[in-house]
């Protein structure tokens, strides 16, 4: 299904909502519907300088703010929202990364309880170069800098979950929510499946980059200016948040243990090999045990979320999804050459 128009929201302080599901939407739109969005970084803008402890700034569970949540017109269970990223930059010159006790992959947690103290506290704050695309690495124990190349990426996308559930934006599930995958990037459309009427779809935890994992539980926390199209998908149902690029079809699984996590994604792309493509499930298992990527999106939330990619080229000729990734690459294309 396709719209028009543009629709831009930018939310004041009291507009940012914690939680997927649970919350009133902000706006109705149509598919096809152009969103441009400001998102806060996920310490709402309180983490600015070396000195700005989350401990200090941060009111736990006030973490992870998002633009949302956006009504669907038309949405209903059963159906998917394709969500094309057309552009995503950041919107200040600066980020912030931080250790937080008891979080983490290479610390003790409250799930993982030892008897060591928990890691102290630092701050440290990035500069974006944004003409260059470049974010800078700044020592805090030594005098080593490095420029790291940017790549944006929202690591909170999702809708509303099933059952009248709420769940934190902190929490990733089938629903999406805070998978904190790398893949989740400008030129790329990500598959929801609807719970509830509407969609009820938000988004938010900007990064200027990540490292696959986001060992120490926080990345290049960043401000964003996000260019999105929502879209719809009539009666193809999509169990778990799925990706596509020009180049792979992806999908994600999020659980912990970490291999439950792995084995979802793993599946769920067997399974869309199979609906989409109709290659048997066995030929598909066969081909994703010699062919499949598997990123780790994060291994620190309190769901872990994996990723199952392989190439499009290697696959039969019938496009996912009917071929709307396609479709959206060449409306957002119009709209960038509009502007």
């Amino acid at each position: 299904m396709s719209g028009a128009g543009v629709l831009r929201f930018r939310p004041s302080a009291g507009d940012y909502v914690w939680t997927f599901g649970g919350v009133p939407p902000v706006a109705r739109v149509a598919p096809g519907t152009v969103l441009e969005l400001f998102t806060e970084d996920c310490f709402a803008g309180r983490v600015r300088g070396v000195d700005d402890l989350v401990s200090r700034v941060v009111e736990f569970p006030f973490v992870n703010p998002q633009t949302g949540p956006f009504y669907v017109e038309g949405a209903e269970p059963g159906d998917t929202l394709a969500v094309h990223f057309v552009s995503l930059e950041p919107a200040r010159d600066w980020a912030a990364s931080t250790t937080v006790p008891l979080f983490g992959a290479l610390t003790s947690t409250h799930a993982t309880a030892t008897l060591q103290p928990p890691l102290p506290e630092v701050v440290w704050i990035w500069q974006l170069d944004r003409e260059r695309r470049l974010c800078r690495f700044e020592s805090r124990f030594s005098e080593y800098t490095v420029d790291l190349p940017m790549d944006p990426m929202h690591g909170t996308v999702g809708v509303a979950p099933a059952n009248l559930e709420a769940r934190s934006s902190l929490v990733p599930d089938s629903h999406g929510g805070n998978m904190d995958t790398p893949e989740m990037r400008a030129g790329v459309t990500c598959y929801l499946g609807v719970n509830v009427e509407g969609a009820l779809f938000s988004l938010g935890d900007g990064h200027a980059r990540q490292g696959e994992g986001e060992t120490c539980g926080v990345a290049v926390e960043c401000a964003m200016d996000t260019v999105v199209i929502v879209d719809l998908i009539k009666g193809w149902p999509c169990p778990w948040p799925r990706l596509e690029s020009d180049t792979h079809i992806m999908s994600t699984g999020s659980a912990r243990p970490l291999e439950d996590a792995f084995r979802i994604a793993q599946l769920d792309l067997v399974q869309w090999l199979e609906s989409d493509y109709g290659l048997p499930a066995l030929d598909g298992y066969q081909l994703l045990s010699q062919a499949v990527e598997a990123p780790l999106a994060n291994v620190v939330d309190t769901n872990y979320t994996s990723v199952a990619k392989i190439r499009k080229q290697w696959l039969p000729g019938s496009p996912a999804a009917g071929g709307v990734h396609t479709r959206l690459r060449e409306q957002a294309a119009a709209y960038l050459a509009s502007r």
